[in-house]
């Protein structure tokens, strides 16, 4: 089988640098000193188990008063939750990834200006929570399907911004209709990262030239279930995995291409451990 792996496959920048910065930190502190994350750096489950081998361990609650550093996950915290931190005086190391804080910043902005601010992502995805923390209370909305438009205040003044790890296809779509049932200025901001655009822009092509096409990150990962979304709409036979562990000889029966991408959590060891396991496969298809 020819096996093609997407050039941008696993890390984007920012989960790099919030994943070093909890390295750094580890090296840097003794045991006696706890250093937590609040909540996971970010979603890969074998990425967080790594960093708890060093001593860096995830919390949810800031309460309980149990760490003496705390190290702010790459999705980013509630506004009011940042300033409780700083006013417990606590150390805090900032892994907000940096197109994280251009949209809170973005936000922030618009809101001041008097803004009511739509943010197309899932309302439940702690990188939304931390963004749309600053809009004023009660002068947002955060849409994830088309239905929801109906809900926008089309005679404000509207501000649209994305998630990050959106699919941009979708968020096109719905900036062209709300331009449509607007009555009022609209401002666009563009939010969604360059590496975002570059793992779905491959993904199509790969998923549309290869007979099975392997999806590889955390099932908590937004960005690595869109890319999932993605090709599977291209490519009935994609399958979207952890580990290698997962991988099904199965699928590879009458396959002669096969494609592989990984979402922005995945570190390259597990990308390289899936590859290792089709090439098995592969071998093993030949004897």
């Amino acid at each position: 089988m020819e096996i093609i792996v997407a050039p941008s496959a696993g890390f984007c920048f920012g989960v790099k640098r919030a994943v070093n910065m909890a390295l750094d930190a580890a090296n840097q502190y003794t045991s006696l000193e706890k250093l937590n994350t609040l909540g996971p750096i970010i979603h890969n489950p074998q990425v967080v188990k790594s960093l708890e081998e060093k001593g860096v361990f995830p919390i949810d609650n800031i309460d309980c008063g149990c760490f003496d550093t705390i190290l702010i996950r790459s999705h980013g915290i509630k506004a009011e939750v940042m300033e409780k931190l700083r006013s417990k005086g606590l150390k805090i190391i900032d892994a907000t990834c940096p197109f994280v804080k251009k949209a809170q910043n973005y936000i922030n902005e618009a809101a001041l200006k008097g803004y009511f601010i739509i943010m197309v992502g899932d309302k439940n995805h702690p990188e939304v929570q931390s963004v749309i923390s600053f809009a004023d209370k009660g002068r947002f909305l955060v849409i994830n399907n088309l239905a929801d438009l109906e809900k926008v205040p089309v005679s404000e003044k509207l501000a649209l911004i994305s998630q990050t790890t959106q699919d941009v296809n979708f968020y096109k779509c719905v900036i062209n209709e709300i331009n449509k049932k607007a009555k009022n200025e609209v401002v666009v901001f563009d939010t969604i990262c360059d590496a975002t655009i570059i793992k779905q822009e491959e993904a199509k092509i790969i998923a549309s030239n290869v007979d099975v096409m392997i999806v590889v990150g955390g099932y908590n990962s937004a960005n690595t279930n869109k890319l999932q979304n993605i090709c599977k709409e291209i490519q009935r036979n994609t399958y979207h995995i952890e580990t290698e562990d997962e991988v099904n000889p199965e699928w590879f029966a009458n396959a002669k291409k096969v494609g592989i991408t990984a979402g922005a959590s995945t570190p390259d060891w597990i990308i390289d451990l899936v590859l290792k396991k089709v090439h098995d496969i592969d071998k093993a298809k030949l004897k």
